[in-house]
């Protein structure tokens, strides 16, 4: 089977080359996928980076999120073999990722395709609206009427924030980085959108807020931006560390949050027991269904095209998600 693998470390348009790969037959509790398509994000840039926190041996195929079809189940799986599926393929365990014809995925990782969803918006949705759920819901315990700032709210983390903080019954502020990408904010559903390049998004928060700040902050940005999203945060407000894409984690001093009686809450979906992840999963569903959470595919490309799409994810180029459709 073709699949793209990382050989080297490097930018995505030097780190992959297109190869002949093979795929052994399922273990226990894992699954055999014939990709139909894969979503294209970050953690995937970072992988041909070398700069991921977990690194397999080389080469690999990269490639976190996949839609497609069951062609061989292991024991002890309940997942019929032609079943549609979408989910988190093995890579970070097997190397066998989502940018090839088939990947590998463990079956506790994979999920019924919602009615009505299409194989693009199949490929973009699960990390990133499992993350939004597990943070808002789970973790910082969103209640109606507060008030949630999305940090990256253009890149497909924070689209899947914003949506579901609005579903929720949220008042959502956004930034993001440039006139574009703050009008797409907006029209997305956003009460508030700040452009930071242009304003001091601490100053136009406490604004917007009347002096109270935000109940949660959720933050994929991380260094500076979480560092001073303290200052932006109302009393017993929830700050979200969800990803570094600015290259670092930040830091934030325990008086900072002592002055505010707020917190820092991890956010990861995983480790959970897999009737609750089910369980988020149906919630997720039923608000696509019903067209309270929309899926944000800024472009489709082909097979061939991946190693040029993460240049764009890593030029942060794109709004809403890459898909590629093999």
């Amino acid at each position: 089977m073709r699949a793209w693998q990382v050989v080297r470390h490097g930018e995505p348009d030097v780190a992959l080359e297109l190869a002949d790969s093979s795929l052994p037959p399922p273990g226990p509790r894992e699954l055999n996928i014939r990709v139909i398509a894969s979503g294209l994000a970050l953690p995937d840039v970072l992988q041909c980076r070398g700069a991921y926190p977990i690194k397999p041996a080389m080469p690999f195929t990269p490639g976190l999120e996949f839609v497609g079809e069951v062609v061989a189940a292991g024991p002890d799986t309940a997942t019929p073999v032609g079943a549609r599926v979408m989910g988190v393929s093995a890579l970070i365990t097997t190397g066998k990722g989502a940018f090839a014809e088939q990947c590998r995925a463990a079956e506790r990782t994979t999920y019924p395709v919602p009615a009505g969803m299409s194989d693009a918006e199949a490929a973009a949705f699960t990390i990133a609206y499992h993350t939004a759920h597990v943070g808002l819901v789970r973790r910082a315990r969103l209640q109606e009427g507060e008030t949630v700032l999305v940090h990256g709210a253009a890149g497909g983390t924070g689209f899947a924030a914003v949506q579901l903080a609005k579903a929720l019954g949220a008042r959502v502020i956004a930034t993001a980085g440039g006139p574009a990408k703050v009008k797409t904010c907006l029209d997305l559903g956003a009460d508030v959108a700040i452009d930071y390049a242009a304003a001091d998004f601490v100053a136009e928060v406490m604004s917007a807020t009347g002096g109270r700040g935000a109940d949660i902050v959720y933050d994929p940005v991380g260094g500076e931006v979480f560092e001073r999203s303290v200052q932006c945060i109302a009393r017993e407000g929830r700050l979200l560390p969800i990803g570094y894409a600015s290259g670092r984690w930040g830091m934030v001093a325990p008086n900072e949050l002592a002055w505010r009686n707020a917190a820092i809450v991890g956010v990861l979906p995983t480790g959970f027991m897999r009737s609750d992840m089910l369980d988020m999963h149906a919630h997720l569903s039923r608000l696509y269904e019903s067209g309270a959470i929309r899926v944000a595919v800024d472009r489709k490309i082909s097979f061939a095209e991946i190693p040029a799409g993460l240049m764009e994810v890593a030029g942060r180029r794109v709004q809403g998600r890459i898909v590629a459709l093999h």
